[in-house]
């Protein structure tokens, strides 16, 4: 019986952190192109139900979806290769898989039944695999599969894709294998051994591979690619070369050259003659690698030794900074190294900071300091949650006077809560999913600078925070010079607060970040390194002035 959706896995081997997210969101960005409709999910083989608890060092960062999923961060490259939103059902995990069994079982669901991994855990894995392409909505589903093939935790995913494989056949279902082709300097050659080693260990689990791509720093011989077809049970024109890319955004490019996209068409029995129309996609990478200006933006957090902590919001400069034709080089100052004395030398030379999100005490006296020295240097600012909070803090404490002003999240008793805990929160004592995640509405008041960045008055943002501004203070800070220039209006939350005597200083409770793709740069990214822009045109005149 044929399936209403052709679906593709991509698992990896031999080595973590390949790349099976980019190669999964270019090859959807590739059938896109070609209009054929495409959606993209992610397992998880880990036993938390979702990404929510986990700590950013421990897995990067947490992405949130419109419908409020607290997802993967490779979700993200989804959502900003195709400018299609994802949802609550594009990230399982095993946590979830095994939480959905026991409560069937609980209910007496399996009418008395053994429960056990085979069928009743590989039979949920491949309901969740089959929802979205059963929703008629699309005509591809990728899925990627995390961790590496031969992992214990790996192993029920691999069986569901067995079992799928029979159950679909060839002309519906496929599987990607990306692996490595490492290089070794002392013999002076690429080596296929552990690429052969891994799909021998997939054919141990009974899934024959049916395209390999392969990672690799040197390009892959004709040659090189027949013996790795013959010993993994490919053919030649299977074996995908995957080279080191300058950067993430050119591997559609590189896999259209491979033509990754027209085999997987052809296995597939798809029609395949149209070539990929990627010339928006190409406009981008044009004005990515042709910057006419150059601005250096500090980013303000306490994750930074790992990037990817805060991946949304270095892509989204990217955008901005194509968009604006503008290289936007990232300053990564560690909050907790930010002292009075040390930050005129940390922060020297910034065409603009942002203050990132996060959650907890450590470090937030640091960005305090980087947004005063913001405000009173007429630095271009962006705050995102708590960097908005911590902007109303720094105001409270050093323009309204309020010397101890401060959030209750980090001083419970302080006697001028700022910022407090949501009224809908107070009784929560669970941690995972009970945050306020996903899309609210949000009106800007008309001729602010957020207005003048949205061009728009009705604008739609995601969220995860539970504290928020105390608006018993509100008229206290619009006084003094410091406005909310945007408002939820059902449950009356500040959104936006923004200070109209400063060049460009806005803080926001939402997550611009989440919402930048290719296609669409974020307007308030955008702004921001426009007004950088400004900033550094000004000190360079003065510069050439003094001169």
């Amino acid at each position: 019986m044929s399936s209403p959706a052709k679906y593709i896995f991509v698992t990896g081997g031999v080595a973590s952190s390949l790349g099976k997210g980019i190669i999964s969101a270019s090859l959807a960005k590739l059938l896109q192109a070609r209009g054929y409709s495409v959606t993209i999910q992610k397992f998880d083989p880990y036993i938390n139900v979702d990404p929510g608890t986990l700590n950013p060092y421990e897995h990067g960062e947490c992405y949130v979806t419109e419908d409020g999923a607290e997802t993967d961060l490779d979700l993200g490259h989804y959502e900003r290769f195709l400018n299609v939103p994802t949802s609550q059902a594009n990230n399982v995990t095993t946590g979830r898989i095994y939480k959905e069994v026991i409560e069937k079982e609980r209910r007496g669901d399996y009418l008395g039944k053994t429960v056990q991994i085979i069928p009743h855990i590989t039979d949920e894995i491949k309901r969740r695999m089959k929802l979205l392409g059963e929703s008629g909505r699309y005509e591809f589903v990728i899925t990627e599969i995390g961790g590496t093939v031969g992992d214990i935790e790996s192993l029920p995913y691999i069986e569901s894709i067995r079992q799928l494989k029979l159950e679909l056949g060839s002309h519906d279902c496929m599987v990607i294998h990306l692996t490595l082709i490492p290089f070794l300097s002392a013999a002076g050659e690429l080596k296929t051994k552990p690429t052969q080693h891994s799909v021998k260990m997939f054919l141990e689990q009974g899934v024959q591979p049916d395209i390999l791509v392969c990672r690799t720093e040197h390009e892959l011989s004709k040659e090189l690619k027949r013996k790795i077809g013959l010993f993994c049970n490919v053919n030649e024109e299977s074996v995908i070369e995957s080279c080191d890319a300058p950067s993430i955004y050119d591997v559609p490019l590189l896999m259209e050259k491979e033509e990754l996209d027209k085999v997987v068409l052809k296995k597939l029995g798809m029609p395949y003659q149209e070539m990929p129309d990627l010339s928006n996609w190409k406009d981008f990478l044009f004005r990515l690698r042709n910057p006419k200006h150059e601005v250096e933006i500090g980013i303000i957090g306490k994750y930074i030794e790992l990037k990817d902590a805060y991946k949304s919001i270095a892509e989204s400069f990217i955008h901005a900074g194509a968009y604006n034709l503008c290289q936007v080089k990232l300053r990564w100052i560690h909050s907790e190294d930010l002292e009075e004395s040390s930050i005129p030398e940390l922060l020297s030379g910034l065409a603009g900071i942002l203050v990132a999100p996060g959650f907890g005490e450590r470090g937030i006296e640091g960005k305090i300091s980087a947004i005063r020295f913001a405000r009173e240097n007429a630095i271009p600012f962006l705050g995102i949650c708590l960097g908005m909070q911590c902007a109303v803090i720094e105001f409270a404490r050093n323009v309204l006077g309020l010397s101890t002003a401060h959030s209750t999240e980090m001083n419970p008793n302080t006697d001028a809560p700022v910022i407090h805990l949501q009224e809908g929160q107070r009784n929560i004592t669970q941690k995972g999913g009970t945050m306020r995640l996903g899309a609210y509405p949000c009106r800007i008041a008309e001729g602010s600078k957020a207005w003048m960045a949205y061009h728009r008055a009705e604008i739609s943002e995601r969220h995860r925070h539970r504290y928020e501004f105390n608006n018993e203070y509100l008229k206290q800070f619009e006084t003094s010079g410091m406005l909310a220039s945007g408002v939820n209006q059902e449950q009356g939350l500040v959104e936006i607060v923004e200070i109209p005597a400063h060049p460009w200083f806005i803080g926001v409770q939402f997550h611009p970040e989440y919402k930048s793709t290719v296609d669409n740069p974020h307007p308030l990214f955008i702004d921001f390194v426009k007004a950088a822009l400004e900033r550094s045109r000004r000190v360079h005149e003065r510069a050439t002035e003094a001169i």
